[in-house]
């Protein structure tokens, strides 16, 4: 699923989860649901603009070969990087041993960081082998599911209408 997609879904998280004892920040949620791409993402595409603007790298090189090709294959050199980023980002043990000591050390559950449980889960039947396979067993296993891909239009379009349908919904709910 697309970054930003992730970040609405994880604020209607935030939102869900808000209680009459408890409330949930949607915007916290919200950061934490685009966590995973941005923590994957962001150095590598710095260092690529850094490089392109300011070093040897020509924009011809622009874009970089598909993510499914092994860096092993003559990748751009950060794509290891990246690879290892999202598999450590996309990962449901790396996010519950993160949930756990951050609730160890607050001493409160950090229900904010359901946007980043649930970016992973989305992004299982979303990604499909062609385009980052979600990694969500590492380190304990290279199991991915061969999803559909987030980008077909027809799936773009049931996604952010179903977004606009819940964020509608409590709009309306609000007014009452």
């Amino acid at each position: 699923m697309d970054t930003l997609a992730h970040g609405l879904w994880g604020g209607l998280s935030g939102r869900a989860l808000s209680g009459k004892n408890r409330r949930v920040s949607v915007v916290k949620s919200f950061l934490w649901g685009v966590f995973p791409d941005l923590f994957a993402f962001t150095i590598p595409i710095l260092f690529l603009l850094w490089n392109i603007f300011f070093g040897d790298m020509p924009i011809s090189s622009w874009p970089p070969p598909s993510p499914h090709v092994e860096p092993s294959q003559g990748s751009l050199p950060f794509s290891s990087l990246v690879n290892t980023l999202y598999n450590i980002s996309h990962s449901f043990f790396i996010f519950g041993t993160i949930f756990g000591l951050v609730y160890l050390f607050t001493k409160r559950l950090p229900l904010e960081m359901f946007g980043w449980f649930l970016h992973i889960l989305l992004d299982i039947p979303t990604h499909s082998y062609q385009f980052f396979p979600t990694p969500f067993l590492w380190p304990f296993s290279d199991f991915k599911i061969d999803g559909i891909s987030w980008g077909v239009l027809w799936f773009m379009i049931l996604n952010y209408s179903l977004l606009l349908l819940f964020y509608a919904v409590i709009k309306l709910r609000e007014r009452k």
